[in-house]
């Protein structure tokens, strides 16, 4: 079981994405995702999602806001992965060469038109409520193949 943040920075109709694009062997090689990564021994989820954010963007995210909980189960080599999803409005810094891929502010109307996972078409939605997730999608070899949510 790995337990992991996604993070999606946003201002003036934009977000933050990182086309992964530079890592071999990456599982998620050629689609384009929030920041983020494992949480570390010890850490929340609010640390780990502030430290991912600055290694992999240079930038320094303040009051991170968590929107839900995703599960999805078996998702690399048959290991359970549970991920924090937050947004940041608020930041500091100057964006860096990044290794996970190239980064990329992009108008929130062109979001959609990514190489995304099937299941972050579904659940980006989700940020723009109030109410916390709890999500659940279920991949096949890489195709989505059921998912469900409980909102709060």
């Amino acid at each position: 079981m790995k337990l992991a943040t996604l993070c999606y920075l946003r201002r003036g109709g934009k977000t933050l994405m990182l086309h992964r694009i530079k890592k071999s062997g990456d599982i998620h090689a050629g689609k384009w995702n929030g920041l983020g990564g494992k949480i570390e021994s010890g850490e929340t989820p609010e640390e780990c999602v502030i430290r991912e954010v600055r290694e992999e963007s240079g930038l320094t995210i303040v009051s991170p806001r968590l929107h839900g909980f995703l599960t999805f189960p078996s998702f690399a080599q048959e290991e359970d992965w549970y991920a924090f999803v937050f947004t940041a409005r608020h930041f500091s810094g100057t964006l860096v060469d990044s290794t996970e891929g190239d980064l990329r502010w992009v108008d929130d109307q062109e979001l959609f038109s990514l190489n995304l996972w099937e299941g972050d078409l579904i659940f980006l939605p989700w940020l723009e409520g109030d109410r916390f997730f709890s999500g659940k999608f279920v991949y096949w070899e890489g195709k989505l193949i059921s998912h469900d949510v409980v909102f709060h």
